[in-house]
């Protein structure tokens, strides 16, 4: 079935798919936000319930520096995809391809999992929204991609 261009399963057209998944309704008003337990002990991960309404499907956390920021050093997600949005501040990445991009407050990246990167400038006022699925995002340690050796090198 199409809804235009958009194809949908049927199942998400009638709203079953998501409630055989156990998905649940949720919302989650400001004053209630539940900071929790993050990658990073210099930054604030605030919770916004997507996780638990999904089973651990997904995750929606907002991300704010509340330390002194520092590179995070080449890594990858075990995930299938994490997609953030900045709200403020920015962020400089170094990716497996050989670029280096900077994001800035509008701005958005998509990491397909096992994608690799480094963060290796984050400012004090960063602050994101990141989407992840699933919930559960391993970070794994890796060496730095034959590209960025090359330079180093040279």
């Amino acid at each position: 079935m199409t809804e235009g261009d958009i194809a949908i399963a049927p199942d998400a057209r009638t709203g079953t798919l998501g409630k055989e998944q156990g998905f649940q309704f949720a919302e989650t008003h400001a004053k209630e936000v539940r900071v929790m337990k993050g990658r990073r002990n210099w930054m604030e991960y605030l919770d916004y319930g997507v996780t638990d309404a999904t089973n651990g499907r997904m995750r929606a956390q907002r991300i704010i520096v509340t330390g002194k920021t520092q590179g995070t050093g080449w890594h990858y997600h075990l995930c299938e995809m994490q997609f953030v949005y900045l709200f403020g501040g920015y962020i400089v990445f170094q990716l497996e391809d050989g670029r280096t991009l900077r994001l800035e407050a509008g701005d958005t990246v998509f990491i397909p999992g096992g994608f690799k990167h480094t963060e290796i400038d984050i400012s004090e006022d960063f602050d994101c929204l990141e989407v992840s699925v699933p919930s559960n995002l391993g970070t794994v340690a890796c060496d730095m991609p034959e590209i960025w050796r090359d330079r180093a090198v040279a």
